[in-house]
């Protein structure tokens, strides 16, 4: 059997994965798999737990929060924020979880800190306005 070379690609870090057997994500239209020797295919992988094999090996998990999938000529780039591979499928769903819930409660905060931000902006607007 023939396998082809996934690469995994964030802005952090990047890996290269020669002799995958098969590869199994999700995307808008749901599950998906491609084998050595798939036509040339890109879309969006939605957010969760994708799996992959090389040739003779177990299954491994990669856990991303969305990503640009994209394979040709036997190669598979995945492009993403950041991903977490393991072969334990229960770690990965937690780690998975907890980093997401993370990300929820931090952009939580952003977003508050840019509404006190906007009523700042319009309290000194209408004090400008007031004094002119």
């Amino acid at each position: 059997m023939n396998g082809f070379t996934l690469n995994l690609l964030d802005p952090g870090q990047s890996e290269r994965i020669e002799g995958v057997a098969s590869f199994v994500g999700e995307d808008a239209t749901g599950s998906f798999g491609i084998l050595s020797g798939h036509a040339r295919f890109m879309t969006m992988l939605s957010l969760g737990l994708a799996r992959f094999r090389e040739i003779d090996g177990p299954w491994q998990y990669l856990a991303v929060p969305g990503a640009l999938l994209y394979f040709v000529d036997d190669m598979l780039y995945i492009t993403t924020r950041y991903y977490l591979m393991d072969m334990d499928f229960e770690r990965i769903s937690r780690v998975l979880e907890e980093r997401m819930v993370a990300e929820e409660r931090e952009l939580r905060a952003v977003k508050e800190s840019l509404r006190c931000m906007e009523e700042e902006l319009f309290r000194r607007m209408w004090e400008l306005r007031r004094v002119q």
